[in-house]
């Protein structure tokens, strides 16, 4: 959705959860491997990283540190992930669809009728399910956390509760990079814990490189160095506000001069020529997408002004995760490293055409940031891409995050390291968000549980170890029959083999279910429902087996994702005092008209 990152987003004890967690260890470490054959694991999460914004997917943004990853592992161009970030990051560590692990939404869009109806639609990860971090923990492993969580902040939800012995955790949806700051208007505080207590950031931050210093600091520290150590590391690039330091911005003054359309295809031919899509892959041009050859020269300076800022911080991330690589070179751990790599979703579109315009900066000003072009990136500013540049970051996708096109789904995801036999590949096999928790466990030798662990019921994980695809043994881990779904505020996706079952909601999607075959059409330009009748009608009711299985609740009648936030903020914030609910009314109203004038662009 266009305008929801537009607005913050909001939401037994800590002891018992803790003694539960606990109670793990000698269950499994005797599943485990010897500690010299068990690979140590860094898990690194990008935020709203596009599909190709990364060089070895096709991006022209310099990323030798994850390009020589990939130049020593798989790259996956068939991965999907969820379209917004609580519930990929709720699948990610447990294996288990969003709706069962207790996020199908992130908290804020939820709405009252759905939340009193059943305790799995709040927006916080349930004890229902077990971490991949519970489980390597109980399995001997050093666990650690740095980067954003957005999982629930009430102490038996950190991430220190959850299996991560040692963490530094941004709760929120986002926040400032520079300083410890929110980033949008209707945040009291920038929340960062540390081991489960706030924590105040120090002075000279700036977020990737303060979260790769954090997580060396944690593994260098531990005493029980002879263990493995399973490192997440969950970096808040490149979700907004947009900010990088200089020298990385420099790296692309003047690149995007030619603009969005260009870039666009570019980076479609890019990607073409390395493999990761077909090489006659038709793409849409977005309604989205603005005008290019309009804009007056100083207007295209500015939109490329925003997206070097962009890519310096594609850029910076990849520098911090180098450091990362060459302090376990210097201590001897990287040969025993696995390194999985993934986005959270696909690209964010949030940011206005134009953030200068009086209405579209009234909320950042109102903040005291800065959206002027000289200093554009650095410590207070607010720095966004537009929908039209954000294309460009999905190419050759359509749609963006909170949406179920491929552009809010597909994203990078590279396995390298200790054990991987395959090097320097690329593989088209279609993979799924919660596969990462079992491939994980299959490298570190530890059995995932049941229906049952630590004499508590849980939700079984359903995601497929992709290990054997990492291995060249297969060519897929799912066949032609086995179906996945997802839901979100009534986008809704079934894959099958190699098609896909979607419907995409408004203000960018018309409500109608169309049919793709995304492995010769990722593009999602030729709608098969007419022509495949048969496979169309399978999947819908595929689908509605999806729906039932994963208790997926339907919407309140006139649901809008934004409608819903409004109304939350109201009335988590403000209660019914009117004369307050008419100064937020007059506060919104400028976004609530950012939000139509968007509507116009729709798809």
């Amino acid at each position: 959705m266009k305008f929801l990152a537009v607005f913050p987003l909001l939401a037994v004890s800590s002891a018992v959860v803790l003694a539960t967690e606990d109670m793990t260890s000698a269950v499994l470490s005797s599943l485990a491997l010897d500690d010299s054959r068990r690979p140590n694991i860094v898990l690194i999460l990008a935020d709203d990283l596009g599909f190709t914004d990364l060089a070895s997917y096709g991006s022209e943004i310099q990323t030798p540190s994850l390009d020589a990853l990939a130049a020593q592992g798989v790259r996956f161009s068939n991965y999907h992930s969820a379209a917004n970030c609580a519930p990929a990051r709720a699948m990610l560590l447990t294996g288990v669809d969003s709706h069962l692990a207790g996020v199908p939404n992130i908290p804020e869009l939820l709405a009252p009728e759905q939340r009193a109806a059943a305790t799995h639609y709040r927006g916080v990860l349930g004890h229902n399910v077990v971490t991949v971090a519970t489980l390597l923990e109980g399995a001997g492993y050093r666990t650690y956390m740095a980067g954003k969580w957005h999982l629930g902040m009430a102490p038996e939800q950190r991430p220190i509760a959850r299996g991560f012995q040692r963490t530094v955790a941004m709760m929120d949806s986002g926040a400032d990079n520079w300083e410890q700051r929110p980033y949008l208007p209707l945040y009291d505080r920038a929340n960062w814990f540390a081991d489960g207590e706030r924590f105040n950031l120090p002075e000279d931050f700036y977020s990737s490189e303060f979260l790769v210093d954090k997580m060396m600091a944690f593994i260098d520290a531990d005493a029980r160095q002879g263990a493995p150590f399973f490192a997440y590391l969950p970096f808040m690039a490149v979700h907004m506000p947009v900010q990088a330091p200089q020298e990385f911005i420099d790296h692309y003054e003047g690149a995007y001069l030619q603009g969005w359309d260009r870039l666009r295809k570019q980076r479609r031919e890019r990607a073409a020529a390395l493999g990761i899509i077909p090489d006659d892959v038709a793409m849409v041009r977005m309604a989205t997408t603005d005008d290019w050859d309009a804009l007056s020269p100083d207007d295209k300076a500015y939109q490329a002004k925003r997206m070097a800022v962009y890519a310096g911080m594609v850029e910076a991330m990849d520098a911090h995760i180098g450091r990362l690589i060459e302090f376990l070179k210097a201590r001897g751990d990287y040969d025993n490293t696995l390194f999985i790599f993934t986005s959270d979703n696909g690209s964010e579109a949030s940011g206005p055409a134009d953030p200068r315009g009086f209405v579209a900066g009234i909320g950042t000003r109102r903040m005291g940031y800065s959206v002027a072009m000289d200093g554009l990136g650095l410590k207070g500013s607010f720095g966004t891409i537009s929908p039209s540049f954000a294309s460009a970051s999905a190419s050759p996708l359509a749609f963006y995050k909170f949406y179920a096109g491929e552009g809010g789904m597909r994203v990078p995801l590279i396995i390298a390291g200790a054990g991987v036999a395959a090097k320097d590949t690329i593989t088209p096999a279609f993979a799924w968000v919660t596969d990462i928790a079992p491939t994980i466990l299959s490298y570190a030798g530890v059995s995932a549980p049941a229906s049952r662990y630590a004499g508590r019921e849980v939700e079984p994980i359903t995601g497929r170890s992709l290990r054997p695809l990492a291995a060249s043994e297969v060519g897929s881990v799912y066949g032609a029959n086995d179906a996945v779904g997802y839901e979100l505020t009534g986008h809704g996706v079934l894959f099958q083999g190699d098609y896909k079952l979607v419907v995409n909601q408004g203000p960018l999607g018309d409500g109608q279910w169309r049919l793709f075959n995304i492995a010769e059409d990722p593009g999602e330009m030729i709608d098969l429902a007419a022509t495949e009748p048969q496979q169309f009608q399978t999947m819908l009711n595929g689908y509605q087996s999806y729906i039932l299985q994963n208790k997926v609740m339907p919407l309140p009648a006139g649901y809008t994702q934004m409608g819903q936030l409004l109304r939350n903020v109201v009335r988590k914030e403000l209660g019914d005092m009117p004369l307050v609910l008419l100064f937020t009314a007059l506060l919104l109203l400028p976004f609530a008209v950012i939000y139509k004038l968007n509507r116009k662009g729709s798809l």
